[in-house]
Parts: C-alpha cells; structure tokens; sequence
C-alpha cells in the first residue's frame, strides 16, 4: 500500500508539471499571430498559408518568406517533437533570404497541422508534401529534413522530380539502428500517456513505427541519384552517428560532413553550422 501511494504521488507530480508545461515551451509551436509578430520585429516579411487535404480532413500549415532573387526553393520538415518554428534561424537569415524562397512545415501531427493526431507512416506524410510541393509549383527545390524530418525528405526527393536536391541533418535513417529511448514508453502506457504533453505522444506514436516505416522504403534509396548532403554529429545520443555509414552505402551521390564533439540539437541550435553548407548546396542546384 504504502508503494501504491508513493507510486500515485509521483503520478500526480508528473500530471502537475507536464499539465503547466503542455501549455507552453513542451508543445513546441507557435500560433500564425505569434510568428507573425516575431518576424514583424525583425522588419522579415512572411506569410502563413494552409494546404488542404479533404480527402483526410487534414491541414497541412506552411510559413513562407520570399526572396526577390533567386528561382531556388528551401522547404524544411521538422523532427518530433518539433514545429516549423524550429526552422525559425534559417528564416530570419539575411544571406538565406538573398539566395532562396524558404518554406517551413508543420508535418502532420504538430504545430498547427492537426495536433494531437499523429500519422506514423512516412510514406504517407511523403505523399502529402509531394502534392504540396506541387500545389505550390516550385522548381529548384531543395528539401531539408532534421531528425524524422530527414527521411521524410530524403522520400519525398525520390518522389518528386521538382526536387533537385537533399540535406539531411541527423537523419533517423537507418532501420537497424533506430535506438529505442525509454521515456518514449511513457506515451504508450495507457496510465502515463494522459499526462505526457500532445506534441510528445504524437512523437511516442511515430517512434513505435519508425524502424518498420524505414524498412519499407529502404530499397529505393540506391535507385535516386539527386544530390544528397547528409549532416550529423559524432555525439549525436539520440540519433547515433553511425546513421552516416548507411547513407553512404544506400545514397548513389551523397556527401558527409561530420561535427565533432556536436549532438543531436545542431539543426536548431548550431544554424550557423548548418546555413554554409545550405549555400554550398543551392550553387550546386543553380
């Protein structure tokens, strides 16, 4: 009895935390007003736009900020838990501004992009951001993907030929080497999964699937010859390193550029990092 009570405890500490805590810095995004706000300051135009999916009732929420200047076309896809507003660094820069259009999107599941309803498969997702990608007619598209940003996007370069070429930033890639974290068991268990905060069980519910998700569409990657950047760092412990050796066996034309002593944070943390080989690789598109 006495470890029941103690075990209700720290059920109800945990609800309290994760209830105060759900309702701002772990839901991970930003409302259109907030981001608008947050560029206004920074004198950068953007815009936000929905793309519309009846057929799922699904909608997808996109942030665009435009460059004059360039016919390139940046489009970001976030990790989980994560919103577009992870992309917010690479948005706001001057000389990224210059050289391409940027879209940030909000994948299905976070953001404003129907949260709280997680679509586990990747094929799927890579679907929606194809036709996206279509409805919005770019050319020159370079897509971007962090963390379970990085397959997805690596997918939709196979699927779509407006795309000409693909970064991966500490990519969840390989199937036999997705490592399982155990605080993500708190979102399947019927009697934590309450407490945990929205944006982490869509995120438990993609980790459950992710390695069989990867299997499926593993055999393709040898068949795509489009340019592929794969970026990650040696003390990445949430996404190893070793994520690189399968790029290089499974990519026709893939690059690897290693940060040492650098984690799984570099996409949003270390943009500075990131942005040099971003401008490396829209001069390889142009």
């Amino acid at each position: 009895m006495k470890y029941f009570r103690t075990y209700i405890n720290v059920l109800l500490t945990l609800a309290a935390i994760f209830s105060f805590l759900s309702c701002t810095v772990l839901q991970w995004r930003s409302s259109d007003l907030e981001i608008q706000e947050k560029f206004d300051k920074r004198k950068v135009k953007t815009d936000i736009s929905y793309y519309d999916i009846d057929s799922l009732n699904l909608q997808i929420r996109v942030q665009t900020v435009l460059s004059e200047n360039s016919n390139i076309n940046l489009v970001f896809f976030h990790g989980s838990p994560s919103s577009l507003s992870a992309w917010d660094g690479y948005l706001l820069d001057s000389t990224l501004r210059r050289n391409a259009t940027m879209y940030a999107i909000d994948r299905p599941g976070y953001g404003y992009s129907n949260f709280g309803s997680a679509m586990t498969s990747i094929e799927q997702q890579a679907d929606i951001m194809d036709a996206l990608i279509d409805n919005y007619k770019l050319t020159n598209v370079i897509v971007i993907g962090s963390s379970y940003g990085g397959p997805l996007a690596a997918r939709i370069g196979y699927l779509n030929n407006r795309v000409k070429a693909i970064m991966l930033i500490s990519p969840a890639i390989d199937p036999n080497n997705e490592k399982d974290i155990w605080a993500s068991r708190f979102t399947r268990w019927k009697i934590t999964r309450w407490i945990v905060p929205t944006s982490y069980r869509v995120a438990g519910d993609e980790k459950e699937l992710h390695a069989q998700e990867l299997g499926f569409i593993e055999d393709d990657w040898s068949k795509m010859n489009k340019r592929v950047y794969h970026l990650h760092g040696t003390t990445d412990d949430i996404v190893p390193y070793i994520n690189v050796e399968f790029s290089k066996q499974n990519f026709q034309n893939v690059e690897i550029i290693t940060f040492e002593n650098k984690g799984h944070e570099i996409a949003w943390k270390n943009p500075e990092l990131i942005i040099p080989y971003i401008l490396k690789l829209i001069q390889e598109v142009e």
